[in-house]
């Protein structure tokens, strides 16, 4: 498979700046208090309101990528394994990664030649869950991991149980 040259520049670029040096705003949704480091330089492309919840939508230059970061309030006191049960639409077998516990879920699949990860933060003291998805091209999947990473950590708040 021949990687297009803009994806090859960006893949140097990215590689040569790694998370920890790369430019980093703070999302602050403030009606739920949800909180997100985001990689300014990588989802530089403002696209408006969330299709979930209350939140924003990024993109990459090229919209190769994308992110969009939510909250919403949880009516059904759904526990994370309980909503992910009620709400995931990829069949199980496709899921390459999941992680559920008392406190938040995340998980991964790849379809159609990209990455699609999402993370949710459930808050029990205000009934709120607080969410990121993000969606990359699975060939560039190494030089996103630290990237995925720090973005999955930084949502907050995330109350321990």
């Amino acid at each position: 498979m021949r990687i297009p040259t803009s994806i090859l520049v960006f893949l140097l670029a990215f590689a040569s700046r790694p998370a920890e040096s790369a430019e980093w705003t703070t999302f602050v949704e403030a009606k739920f208090g949800t909180t997100l480091q985001i990689p300014s330089e990588i989802f530089s492309v403002h696209e408006g309101p969330s299709y979930r919840g209350i939140g924003e939508q990024y993109t990459t230059k090229d919209r190769r990528a994308s992110l969009a970061v939510y909250s919403q309030e949880n009516l059904r006191k759904d526990s994370p394994r309980t909503y992910l049960k009620r709400n995931n639409l990829v069949p199980r077998r496709m899921i390459e990664y999941v992680r559920v516990t008392r406190s938040f879920f995340a998980i991964s699949t790849v379809m159609e030649g990209m990455v699609f990860y999402s993370r949710c933060n459930f808050s029990p003291r205000s009934s709120t869950i607080h969410c990121f998805d993000l969606k990359y091209p699975e060939s560039e999947k190494q030089a996103w991991n630290d990237v995925v990473t720090r973005i999955s950590r930084s949502l907050e708040p995330l109350e321990r149980g």
